[in-house]
């Protein structure tokens, strides 16, 4: 009758050793990762961004990375990989060792438009990427000619009910500018063509001496050019005017309701990078975002801000995901 207890005693003991024993392998399993928090970063921070030098994606992500540095203590080194889109860097990056010392400047079309549009995407924008911060967001503004007989929507509608219909530019099969344009198609009818390019300067161009009818671009380019009178803006393609150009009502206010397209720009990590790391640069991403300098750089190139939460980055990714795919099916653009 007294071994029971006995037994009983020496069961619970050995049951709080190893209760204990779990504890300490698990506070061992997490030190390594404080210590990591802790030492990050200890050497220069590789943003890559995915399209060319001079690109708006280019200017918003020295931007950022400036403001950066100071909360990291460490210098943020920008490394433009252009190519298919955006896809060319963003694998670099989905593939890169997930420490927080190379991070991405998205899109959305590298994380909203390119998986739909690209048969074959070396990587998935949803699980191969762990969102950091939402730097911002821009609508596009829908432009003519400075000289254009087309002084608004309508009459672009007119004329595309007409023989010969009218054009409009792009940067290229599947940007934002061109489904963007996709969506004007659709939204007043006719004849509406799409004249790709290779890149939005030339096609702003070309809309400019009158060869295409028109085009959706960001602000940061097209206003230089609607001030000195080269360029006539009749729309903005978000649901909200952009603060560059407060004077250009949206195509929602004009009698096409649900048209909200905007171009945004995400900073990412490569996923599998451990939380504290990951924290560590939303904490620098914050400060940076929310400091003076920074916000008047952005805001002056179109860049509207808005602040999300960890659970409100994941959730905005597969919206746009759906929103841009249904576009891009609507379109019939497609990449090999």
């Amino acid at each position: 009758m007294t071994s029971r207890p006995a037994d009983g005693g020496r069961r619970r003991a050995i049951v709080r050793a190893l209760a204990l024993g779990t504890t300490a392998a698990a506070g061992f399993a997490l030190a390594p990762l404080a210590a990591l928090a802790q030492d990050f970063p200890n050497r220069p921070v590789r943003m890559v961004v995915p399209f060319g030098p001079g690109t708006t994606t280019d200017l918003i992500a020295r931007m950022v990375g400036e403001g950066l540095s100071k909360p990291l203590g460490q210098t943020v080194v920008i490394e433009n990989r252009s190519g298919a889109g955006g896809s060319i860097g963003s694998d670099l990056v989905a593939k890169a060792p997930p420490d927080g010392y190379t991070l991405l400047m998205g899109t959305v079309g590298t994380h909203a438009i390119n998986p739909s549009l690209y048969r074959r995407l070396p990587y998935d924008a949803l699980k191969d990427f762990v969102p950091i911060a939402f730097v911002g967001y821009t609508p596009t503004l829908l432009v003519v000619a400075g000289d254009s007989p087309f002084k608004s929507l309508k009459d672009i509608a007119t004329q595309a009910a007409k023989p010969g219909g009218v054009s409009f530019a792009s940067a290229g099969n599947g940007t934002s500018g061109h489904l963007a344009g996709e969506l004007v198609k659709a939204k007043l009818g006719g004849e509406i063509v799409h004249v790709p390019y290779k890149e939005g300067g030339l096609a702003m161009s070309d809309v400019m001496s009158g060869q295409v009818h028109f085009m959706f671009y960001h602000p940061a380019a097209v206003m230089p050019h609607i001030k000195a009178g080269r360029l006539r803006a009749l729309g903005a393609s978000g649901v909200q005017r952009s603060s560059a150009a407060p004077d250009v009502a949206p195509i929602a206010e004009q009698g096409y309701s649900d048209f909200d397209l905007v171009a945004w720009f995400m900073l990412y990590a490569p996923a599998g990078t451990p939380e504290p790391v990951a924290a560590r640069l939303r904490d620098a991403a914050a400060g940076a975002l929310a400091s003076s300098e920074v916000k008047a750089k952005l805001l002056a190139q179109g860049v509207e801000l808005r602040p999300m939460k960890p659970a409100e980055l994941a959730e905005f990714n597969g919206v746009e995901v759906g929103k841009w795919s249904d576009l891009v099916k609507r379109s019939g653009a497609q990449v090999d």
